[in-house]
């Protein structure tokens, strides 16, 4: 699943550098295709630059050059996800037409499909295919044009301009720029195809500002929403309690002293409220219960915060590992502390496989 806004071009790549641009961490991945296996050569979390509203172009090509430093690749192709709070996924019903007339219809026309006025933005359409072809009385009894079911990603135009901008800037080939939703459904299909293929579960991922879940039945992504609450509020709301500092906040968070249960749990609470009233949802307009819930991000390193999500969502809640299906090939300080990151590598590692 792809949904790029930018893509140069249908090949697929032997290598790919990919940065998410998170809102606190920026975290870089290579990915090698080696036959059918996928090599992790590099990764670096490096801190996100520090800004108010938008981050200009300069400033960007200033971040991925300290980036491609620090990876020290020779890649010239990047791929950059798009966070949640600058793009928009969402399903809509569309007239059937190939997918370049879909997007200049959306541009035209967002009130209607998308129930949003997005003016200055662009598009793209992942059409998603029915589980079941309709029978000739079923063609017959629709009225009008018949529709189809399509998978929309949206961003504001010049934020696209502006990072194509940054990406040559520093020397490289912008390849593709794709939503960062759909990052750990990417890394979630390879790292654990048959739950992937065969179940109902959510994807959580928690970040910085933001957490995102994913709603998959039998591979399809059927709903997903963004709720307002990331690990960035956990870290806060825990200082404030306790009156101490961001950073000793952040260091009991994530090592479960217990002597702040109550107070980390109380912060988790709406969280998980917010996560099982998306689950009501979907359960109640598919008739289908969700058997699982992965959890992702920086914050599940926290064994309590995973714990605390699953006894408000009352679904079995549990880490998973992005890079399960990955050969490592990678320095000997990073190949020991892999294990520790590899949460918040689901993004990158998904937008990558866009392009691999």
């Amino acid at each position: 699943m792809a949904l790029p806004f930018l893509n140069s071009s249908a090949k697929k790549h032997d290598q790919m550098l990919s940065i998410d641009l998170g809102g606190r961490t920026t975290k870089a991945v290579q990915l090698q295709r080696r036959g059918d296996d996928f090599v992790l050569s590099r990764y670096v979390l490096l801190d996100a630059p520090i800004y108010e509203k938008n981050l200009s172009a300069d400033l960007l090509t200033e971040h991925l050059k300290s980036i491609s430093q620090s990876m020290d690749t020779k890649s010239k192709l990047i791929t950059l996800a798009v966070g949640v709070n600058e793009s928009i996924v969402r399903h809509a019903d569309l007239p059937q037409m190939p997918v370049d007339d879909m997007r200049q219809v959306l541009k035209n026309n967002t009130k209607n499909y998308l129930q949003q006025d997005l003016p200055g933005y662009i598009f793209d359409c992942s059409i998603m295919l029915p589980r079941s072809m309709p029978t000739a009385a079923e063609k017959a009894k629709a009225s009008g044009p018949l529709k189809q079911k399509v998978l929309v990603a949206g961003a504001r135009k010049q934020l696209i301009d502006d990072m194509q901008t940054a990406i040559r800037s520093m020397g490289s080939f912008p390849d593709a720029i794709v939503p960062g939703l759909v990052g750990p459904v990417n890394a979630f299909e390879l790292a654990m195809p048959q739950v992937f293929n065969k179940e109902v579960v959510a994807l959580v991922d928690i970040g910085f500002k933001n957490t995102s879940i994913c709603l998959l039945q039998q591979g399809e992504l059927i709903l997903s929403r963004v709720v307002a609450i990331g690990g960035d509020r956990l870290t806060n709301g825990l200082a404030e309690a306790l009156g101490i500092s961001y950073a000793e906040a952040e260091g009991i968070k994530i090592g479960m002293a217990p002597e702040v249960q109550p107070q980390l749990e109380a912060m988790v609470i709406p969280l998980g409220r917010e996560l099982r009233a998306s689950i009501d949802f979907f359960e109640h307009q598919q008739d289908q219960t969700v058997s699982q819930v992965y959890v992702g991000g920086a914050s599940a390193a926290s064994e309590l915060i995973v714990q605390t999500l699953q006894t408000e969502m009352l679904v079995e809640c549990k880490r998973w590992n992005p890079l399960s299906f990955l050969q490592m090939s990678l320095p000997p300080q990073q190949a020991g502390e892999v294990e520790h990151v590899a949460p918040q590598l689901a993004v990158a590692v998904g937008a990558a496989l866009a392009s691999l």
